[in-house]
């Protein structure tokens, strides 16, 4: 399988569930994710700008392909609230033949 029909889970936290939702609609809507879920609340400990916060968020996961991984990263840039946003691209070595195909075939 050529590197681009790689199969890709991004993770990306994100402050609510309805900042979330909106988002995750719109990555599978543009074809850009196959699926997204979303788990949560969560509890996630930092550091930022020298303070440690604790705060709730949720965290996507978005199956997608190594294609489409910079089609992914630019739509989370343009509508995350954050002015970092996570997002980790982490390649699935192992997936049933019938859902890597159901994922490749969802992203445009």
């Amino acid at each position: 399988m050529s590197d681009a029909r790689r199969c890709v889970v991004i993770l990306c936290t994100v402050p609510s569930a309805d900042v979330g939702d909106a988002l995750a609609k719109k990555l599978v809507e543009a074809r850009h994710a196959a699926c997204v879920n979303r788990l949560g609340p969560i509890r996630s400990t930092y550091r930022w700008e020298e303070t440690i916060h604790v705060d709730e968020e949720h965290q996507l996961l978005i199956k997608t392909t190594r294609e489409a991984v910079d089609r992914v990263r630019a739509m989370v840039a343009a509508e995350h609230p954050y002015d970092v946003p996570e997002l980790i691209a982490l390649e699935a070595d192992v997936l049933t033949e019938p859902y890597a195909s159901w994922l490749r075939a969802q992203v445009g």
